[in-house]
């Protein structure tokens, strides 16, 4: 399989490339196509890709390497966690990202200046490696409320719908309709049908040492204020304010109320059919047989 890809870089004095937005991307039978008439020459340069499938699986090695990636995956024509994205980090430049574009650290301090010197109309986003989604891709048939919290790179499948609170991060998303107002953090990927409320959150791999890939099955709840650091599988509930670490020991209750086991929770990773919460009085964390189906409101997932 060829990848043919064409983008624009913005630069620094010092030919060094911020960012590259890929407007046209060949991938195998897949593509993208929007012309490319006209650039800067003095902020801007033309950037050519052409690879093999097999330069998918390498390590990084420019940032236009990164950028590509990264569009792969927010395009849809990969899925998170199949590209090799050693090196992103190392890679990729920190950018203050503005209402003017991209702007390298070393000119940010006095771009401000002299915008406040001027007409004071320089905005500053953030200070990061990554820019926001919607700068580059628009995914169809999805609802963003706020597009900040919503990182290049993610992945999100028509019928997501992502609240204020809600974020997204790179090489992860949703594989089918989903609410989100929650946190899915890099790695994690979240099944059609399924709900993170408000203030959950889901275990990534960035920090701590945790190098186990997260997932949500289909037709799941996690609860607001929730969190996991396992694996769901399908039909699957956590209540409010439960967090579930691999290390959390789990009581294992039958349908007539007697507990049959205890065990640590990375023992029941990505089993379906669980009801996860906490005893009230005991304080155990309890999971039982799921007898209930998540559903989402379709009417707030069509996103026509």
């Amino acid at each position: 399989m060829k990848i043919i890809a064409k983008g624009i870089a913005n630069i620094t004095s010092q030919d060094e490339i911020l960012d590259v937005f890929f407007p046209c991307i060949q991938f195998g039978d897949n593509e993208v196509f929007k012309e490319i008439n006209d650039i800067d020459k003095k902020f801007q340069k033309l950037v050519e890709i052409a690879w093999n499938e097999e330069d998918l699986y390498k390590p990084i090695e420019s940032v236009s390497d990164a950028y590509l990636k990264l569009h792969l995956i927010s395009y849809k024509f990969v899925l998170p966690n199949t590209l090799n994205l050693e090196n992103l980090f190392k890679i990729l430049p920190n950018v203050a990202w503005t209402n003017k574009g991209p702007i390298s650290m070393n000119n940010i301090e006095n771009e401000l200046h002299l915008s406040k010197e001027k007409n004071n109309d320089l905005f500053i986003r953030s200070l990061d490696k990554f820019p926001c989604l919607t700068d580059y891709v628009i995914p169809k048939k999805v609802r963003i409320a706020d597009a900040s919290r919503v990182r290049l790179g993610a992945y999100l499948s028509e019928g997501t719908t992502i609240m204020q609170e809600g974020f997204v991060n790179f090489n992860a998303g949703t594989l089918g309709k989903a609410m989100i107002e929650g946190r899915i953090s890099a790695g994690v990927v979240v099944g059609n049908n399924s709900d993170l409320g408000g203030g959950s959150s889901t275990m990534g791999t960035l920090s701590g040492g945790n190098n186990e890939k997260i997932s949500l099955g289909e037709n799941c709840l996690l609860g607001a204020n929730a969190g996991i650091g396992i694996s769901l599988g399908d039909n699957c509930t956590v209540e409010a304010g439960l967090y579930i670490t691999s290390g959390t020991k789990i009581h294992i209750i039958e349908s007539d109320d007697k507990e049959i086991n205890v065990i640590k929770a990375k023992e029941v990773s990505g089993h379906s059919n669980l009801l996860f919460y906490r005893d009230s009085l005991s304080g155990k964390v309890i999971a039982k047989r799921n007898h209930k189906t998540s559903s989402l409101n379709e009417e707030l997932h069509k996103n026509d």
